[in-house]
């Protein structure tokens, strides 16, 4: 302990022990009796009086002595009226009327208290709010409880505002109780020293406490030392306090435990602070005034015995410090100096938020213009300042604004400037040249006054807001309290003998890791990097669930989801699978098939899992969907899942809930059964799995695990493979989840009157809510939840204003969101609205968000009690009438259907998505609408996927082609229903819409090639040239219309898109979404009885003109994507038949990608990321940029694609080998009951008879 004395802090500590051999519940005590009345009028005391009658001493509350009360001579915000309790009391409550019948009385007030009757401290609530309400009249009282409470012996009220028709009058008094504890003074190199009672045992409970104050930044408060080397030290660093712990318990093979905790801020004011340690068992509190941590520690407490050493007296000594805050911009102080000294000095210690502001200002004699002390972005500068020259610098320190006190110094004598601060000196010789400077009279500290008063202050920061002490000018120290009374300068916006400063950081409000940082009247959150935004980073930027994702348009990729929005829990990476529904894929570390040898219920084998998200996020996301499963293959030769004698289970696994699971893979919940006990099919009867019959042969229990409340998997523990030729192996799959039960979850509200309600809405410090509505209705209440005053309400005020509602204390506010069009136009529309301390925002849709500032320094807790009522009020009316969906308060979804099922007025669910979310079917998919939410029909499209936007595409091969038969015979099907005859028949088709894409290096080429029964035709061919040309003959009587493209050469190997539109006689075309022309065809105006549709060559003899005739016998090579003739697709009915289609299909056509590589959007990238496992011809991946038009360049072409495709082979056989040789060898190094179980087991699983297809099919 020698070492730690000199460390000691020089301070004041009221200090406790308590152990408990058992714990008791504590007494409460009264603590109420009115203090004030008892005293005499000596302890009375004020800034000034009205007159001898309406002096402080006639300020009891009740009493009319004299005028009635206290009034001071001049109404203003630097009177104030103080009472000395006598000696240090605890308050609990004030109390405070006017002025007996008259119109005097306050409306708002500062309490402030202090122990000596200087150095006075601030009075808060809520930990932000320094103003209490006052009086409404003269004789009403108005009462507040002080929570938590005060303890000091002079308490002083400092009038803010009061009746604009009157003065400031008060009569006030103070309930409380005496308090007592003991006190001691350290000097800085005194302690305190426990010996240690060696012989008693740990108690079950341990408490430390103790308050403590001091002007000094640094030091230990407490040091205790264990027998086993641990320790516990109390630290006061940088005005906050650590709390460390060195845990003795460590073994060792292992470092000692140390423990590191930081609570506190601003410790070094002066004024008392409580701090306590809690131990119950290893579970510890660390309590500094009102902010706790909490924690499990190693190692006990002991006994304690009392001694001390050095100089510490048991009384209290009294800082004569007197610190002055600047309370705004506009504050200043104006000292006079001592004009005509040849040398200007000053001296002073400051602390402050604030990056800027002008800290000094001084006159100069003979020279105009002044010397400026100023903080710039936290560094000290100096500047001589005259009007007209540029301005020199001095600069010293760096992050002089992160509130701790710092001391100053200014020296100018002759022409030499010097500025320090801690002990930090810059000094130079001024611009002056061989002139002197001259102090002059006046020293303007923390800001100047304004123009009229002759002052010629100027700052180029603005003013100062912080604390200054310790100020001296010319080595005279300055008296403050004679600048409080009138006597000495003058100021403005000055609070003396307090340091108001407070540290907004704590605790922090910066939510979800942001990181806070501060100015003198407000906090700011750095959000960068946590994965939520706003004011407070509440609000996540990413979605709760793959569906949502899904419903923005997104396709299957990895996405970050927060499954419980604004919550706690943090984001995570995962893969979203879309499809007609949104699957949500989640991966382990166990993923490989693994062998498991040699185990016995004495030497169980157990296989961990590990995710990529915590079971707090897992467990979020399992909730939130809608079905989850995960796939279990488990492996077996004789290796039994149970015990045949008293069913005991040998094998098992272990889910979320930690509970041993018997059941395997496809079974219910049902213990010890598998999918094959279900369906009546395992290899012996008189077994429920497989693996039970014990055969010396492999089998399996394979399936999928779908009770959500079990899943995910974590553990698998085998037990039955230590007998002779007894092995297992098992296999986990990711874990499958799909849907989101919040996001369609929805109520239809009917009538006005109808409403849901749910319990109180607690968002004290932050609210966010969110919704989707739709409505026909002009207004209603989407929402509301109330408080004795406080409350929160969203509704619609006029089809054109959505409007947030709110009042937490500082008055009710209101802000809107007005749109240009109506929001009663029956399709979904989504609101988000989010009140924290800083602001309240509302947003509606993509429009602009609206932000209301918090007032500073005002109410923040938002103080709801009744019940949350949705869709309506309390009274019944205001209703709102139409559909809320996807309710979430705070990221917390509400059940919107469950209460709807039981309550009158109100229907479960809600139709009509397509007309909001029918836009997300694209391509000619059509919406469809199901019992929550919708799916895309793509059966009329040529595209595909959960929104039909994936491409059907097809590489055809040199000769190939793909012939969509409308009709083989026209008499045969006149008839006939199908999409195909719709065409024909005595229809005559008077329009079409042909779309398509292609990429192709080949001239002359067909493209498309459409025929019917009367030699009329369509055909889009590439000519020799590599001109695009479309051809029809709508009447085989009339001419031939050719429409030209000779803008570029098509066959270019790029990726082209046509789009041809026709309406009887006029034709318009457009090409790669630049050239577009609108032509009159003169052959005729209708098709009659289409025969078929020709992508390719074409192979039998046609009636056509010779440029077709050409380009038909070369036909296509290249890719073709997305053909669509009106609602036929031929493409997807050849390669993605969902039902029998007329198609032939003839030579080589495979599906591809022709999205080219370069000069792509996103979504087309993605696309062709998906299809990256495909290969195909040069032509797919590649552009031939000279390609030769001949038959022996395509002959010749060939050859190389043969003798390339060859040496391919070779390079992927040596590649695979050259892998596997690798792979040998890292198998070598691994576990035998792990990984190469594929191989081997695929082996064995070959040339055993009596293995199902599945196994086989599983393995390879």
């Amino acid at each position: 302990m020698g070492s730690i004395t000199g460390a000691v802090l020089k301070m004041l500590l009221l200090f406790s022990t308590q152990n408990w051999t058992r714990v008791r519940a504590g007494n409460s005590y009264d603590c109420d009796e009115p203090l004030v009345s008892t005293l005499s009028p000596a302890s009375f005391s004020s800034s000034s009086e009205l007159s001898s009658s309406h002096g402080p001493g006639f300020a009891r509350l009740n009493r009319r002595d004299g005028a009635g009360g206290w009034s001071p001579l001049v109404s203003n915000k630097y009177q104030w009226l103080q009472i000395d309790l006598g000696e240090r009391m605890e308050v609990t409550a004030v109390a405070t009327q006017g002025g007996y019948g008259s119109s005097d009385w306050v409306t708002s007030y500062l309490l402030m208290f202090s122990d000596s009757g200087r150095n006075w401290k601030q009075y808060r609530q809520e930990d932000s709010i320094w103003g209490f309400s006052g009086n409404a009249n003269a004789d009403s009282v108005v009462y507040y409880r002080l929570q938590p409470s005060i303890k000091a012996r002079f308490l002083r009220f400092i009038p803010l505002e009061w009746n604009p028709r009157g003065r400031i009058g008060m009569r006030i008094e103070v309930f409380g109780c005496a308090y007592r504890s003991e006190v001691l003074d350290f000097d800085g190199k005194s302690s305190l020293l426990y010996r240690f009672d060696q012989n008693s045992l740990s108690p079950i409970k341990d408490i430390i406490s103790l308050k403590f104050k001091t002007m000094q930044s640094d030091g230990i408060l407490l040091h205790r030392e264990g027998q086993n080397g641990d320790h516990i030290t109390l630290d006061l660093r940088r005005g906050k306090l650590f709390l460390l712990i060195n845990s003795g318990e460590a073994t060792l093979a292992s470092a000692p435990t140390l423990i590191s905790l930081t609570l506190g801020s601003l410790l070094d004011d002066q004024h008392w602070h409580s701090v306590l340690l809690q131990r119950s068992g290893r579970h510890v509190n660390f309590t500094v005034d009102e902010h706790r941590r909490s924690f499990r520690a190693q190692g006990d407490f002991s006994y304690l015995d009392l001694d001390h050493e050095g100089n510490v007296s048991f009384s209290c000594s009294q800082s004569q410090s007197v610190p002055v805050t600047f309370l705004s911009l506009r504050s200043y102080l104006a000292l006079p100096g001592f004009p005509g000294e040849d040398e200007l000095s000053a001296t002073f210690q400051f602390r402050t938020w604030n990056k800027a502001g002008l800290l000094l200002f001084s006159e100069l004699q003979l020279v105009s213009g002044g010397l400026l002390l100023f903080l710039n972005d936290g560094k000290l500068k100096l500047n001589l300042y005259q009007p007209g020259k540029l301005p020199s610098d001095l600069t010293a320190g760096v992050g002089l604004n992160d509130g701790q006190w710092h001391s100053v110094f200014l020296s100018a004598k002759r022409n030499h400037l010097s500025v320090g601060v801690d002990g930090q000196v810059a000094s130079a010789a001024s611009s002056l040249g061989s002139e002197q400077m001259y102090s002059g009279g006046a020293y303007y500290f923390g800001g100047c006054p304004d123009n009229s008063f002759g002052s010629k202050c100027e700052s180029p920061v603005g003013g100062f807001q912080g604390c200054m002490r310790l100020i001296s000018i010319s080595d005279k120290v300055v008296d403050l309290i004679s600048v409080q009374q009138g006597s000495l300068g003058n100021f403005s916006d000055l609070q003396i003998d307090s340091c108001g400063i407070t540290d907004r950081c704590l605790p922090n409000y910066c939510e979800h890791g942001g990181e806070c940082s501060q100015s003198w009247n407000t906090f700011h959150c750095n959000c960068a990097n946590t994965g939520y935004t706003g004011a407070t980073c509440h609000n996540s930027i990413y979605e709760k669930s793959c569906e949502s994702y899904k419903h923005r348009g997104n396709t299957s990729g990895f996405y970050y989801i927060d499954s419980d929005g604004s919550g706690p829990l943090e984001p995570f990476l995962l893969y979203c699978n879309m499809t007609e529904t949104a699957w949500t894929v989640i991966r382990h570390n166990g993923s490989d098939l693994t062998r498991v040898r040699n185990t016995n219920p004495e030497n169980p084998y157990a296989g961990f899992f590990e995710y990529v998200a915590s079971m707090e996020q897992l467990q979020a996301t399992i909730n939130l969907a809608e079905h989850c499963e995960q796939e279990l293959t488990y492996y077996c030769k004789k290796s039994r899942l149970a015990n045949k004698q008293d069913g005991s289970p040998l094998s098992w696994w272990v889910g979320r809930t930690n509970e041993t699971q018997t059941y395997w893979g496809g079974s219910l919940p049902d213990p010890q059964k598998c999918t094959c006990g279900l369906e009546g099919n395992c290899i012996d009867s008189q077994y429920y799995c497989n693996c039970d019959a014990d055969r010396n042969e492999w089998t399996n229990d394979t399936g999928f695990l779908s009770y959500k409340e079990h899943l995910p998997v974590r553990k698998i523990v085998v037990t039955d493979t230590g007998r002779p030729q007894s092995e297992a192996a098992y296999k986990l799959g990711p874990l499958l989840c799909r849907g989101d039960r919040s996001f369609w979850n929805s109520a239809s509200f009917n009538t006005e009157a109808s409403y849901l309600h749910f319990p109180t809405f607690h968002g004290e410090l932050s609210a966010d809510v969110s919704f989707f509505f739709k409505t026909t209705a002009s207004s209603g209440v989407f929402l509301e939840n109330l408080g004795i005053t406080d409350f929160i309400r969203i509704e619609l005020r006029s089809p054109a204003v959505v409007t947030f509602s709110f009042d937490v204390g500082n008055g009710p506010f209101e802000i809107s969101v007005q749109s240009p069009t109506h929001f009663n136009d029956n399709q979904w529309h989504h609101v988000k609205v989010e009140r924290n301390m800083k602001e309240a925002t509302i947003q509606v849709d993509q429009l602009f968000p609206k932000t209301q500032p918090a007032p500073t320094d005002g109410h923040v807790l938002l103080q709801l009690n009744s019940q949350l009522f949705v869709g309506g009020t309390a009274t019944r009316q205001r209703g709102f009438l139409g559909c809320i969906r996807s309710l979430q308060l705070n990221g917390m979804s509400l059940d919107l259907e469950e209460r709807a099922k039981v309550t009158p007025g109100v229907e479960p669910g809600c139709r009509g998505h397509c007309s909001s979310y029918g836009k997300l079917c694209l391509n000619g998919g059509k919406c469809r609408e199901k019992l929550s939410g919708f799916s895309c029909d793509c059966t009329f499209s040529a595209y595909t996927g959960p929104f039909c936007s994936k491409e059907i595409s097809a590489h055809f091969g040199s000769g190939s082609s793909v012939v969509y038969n409308f009709q083989e015979n026209y008499s045969l099907n006149k008839n006939s229903s199908s999409h195909a005859a719709s065409f024909h028949g005595d229809k005559k088709l008077s329009r079409e819409m042909i779309k398509f894409s292609f990429r192709t290096s080949r001239a002359p080429s067909l493209l498309l090639y459409v025929s019917s029964f009367y030699k009329e035709y369509l055909s889009v061919i590439i000519a020799k040239n590599g001109d695009l040309q479309i051809r029809y003959k709508l009447n085989r009587h009339q001419e031939l219309d050719v429409i030209n493209f000779d803008f570029k050469n098509m066959a270019d190997g790029q990726l082209h898109h046509v789009e041809i539109n026709r309406d009887e006689g006029v034709l318009f075309v457009e090409i790669d979404d630049n050239a577009r022309r609108q032509v009159h065809l003169s052959s005729g105006t209708e098709f009659s009885a289409i025969r078929s549709l020709v992508l390719g060559r074409i192979s039998e003899h046609s009636d056509v003109d010779q440029e077709t005739a050409l380009a038909g016998a070369q036909g296509f090579l290249g890719c073709l994507s997305a053909v669509q003739l009106s609602h036929v697709a031929p493409l997807k009915a050849a390669l993605q038949p969902s039902h029998p289609a007329p198609v032939t299909i003839l030579g080589h056509v495979t599906e591809s990608s022709c999205v080219s590589q370069a000069g792509t959007d996103a979504t087309s990238r993605e696309r062709t990321h998906s299809f990256a496992d495909h290969s195909g011809t040069r032509d797919d991946r590649e552009p031939l940029a000279n390609a030769i038009r001949s038959d022996s360049a395509v002959i010749g072409g060939l050859i190389a694609v043969v003798i390339f495709i060859l040496l391919c082979i070779v390079a992927v056989a040596a590649r695979i080998y050259q892998q596997k040789r690798l792979y040998k060898r890292k198998e070598a190094k691994r576990s035998e009951n792990v990984d190469s179980a594929a191989a081997v087991l695929k082996s064995e699983l070959n040339t055993q008879s009596a293995a199902s297809e599945n196994q086989k099919e599983y393995f390879f």
